[in-house]
């Protein structure tokens, strides 16, 4: 979702930093061989992720929604050298592919891998984590914040990816639009809880930086 004209947008990711070798090829191949592809974080959100990450330099990161591992290894980019992330997904059918591309990173051995339903695996990791990484089922989105918001450490960053959800939190909402009316209310949630700070950003489908006090 771009909410600046192509050419606009063009030129932001022309002046952006590149994508690396492994992750143009994981792009490639996810286009190539997995559903619905435009669920990859790609060449510009990609660089936002790793660059927040870098600022940040945390020592635990989790990620809610792996899909094929390539916002996770855009994440891993700022990890400490002794750190760890969890990516959690609920289709096992990817986890062989996340893990070949895993592995040829410098970070194989510090990514772990859950696959499962991530609400009953989160209270299961006994980590502090510096930066968490929401991008799964949106109906969710605010069950997840419950449940990671007190593994927080104080000052860590919470990004939350699809916010704006193609424009559809500004237009009046369908009765049976599950997925809207669950960003709704945590957007509205980030925008009032006092435990964190919040700033939304228009970066595609619109991602929020929630930093906890």
């Amino acid at each position: 979702m771009h909410f600046i004209p192509e050419d606009l947008d063009d030129y932001v990711v022309h002046h952006t930093e590149s994508e690396p070798e492994l992750l143009r090829q994981l792009n490639r191949e996810t286009y190539q061989k997995v559903l619905q592809p435009r669920m990859l974080s790609g060449h510009y959100q990609g660089r936002v992720l790793s660059i927040l990450s870098k600022l940040i330099r945390p020592e635990n990161i989790l990620e809610i929604g792996t899909y094929t591992g390539y916002s996770a290894l855009c994440l891993a980019e700022g990890m400490q050298s002794k750190g760890e992330l969890h990516t959690i997904d609920i289709n096992e059918e990817l986890q062989d592919f996340q893990r070949k591309y895993f592995d040829l990173s410098p970070f194989g051995q510090q990514i772990h891998q859950h696959v499962g339903n991530a609400l009953d695996i989160i209270p299961t990791i006994d980590i502090s984590f510096d930066l968490v990484f929401i991008d799964a089922d949106k109906p969710n989105y605010p069950n997840y914040f419950d449940l990671i918001i007190d593994k927080m450490k104080k000052g860590g960053v919470i990004l939350s990816d699809n916010v704006l959800w193609s424009g559809k939190v500004t237009k009046p909402l369908k009765k049976e639009d599950e997925s809207t009316a669950a960003l709704l209310t945590y957007n509205k949630l980030l925008k009032e809880d006092p435990r964190v700070e919040t700033v939304l950003l228009p970066i595609r489908d619109g991602l929020t930086i929630s930093r906890v006090l």
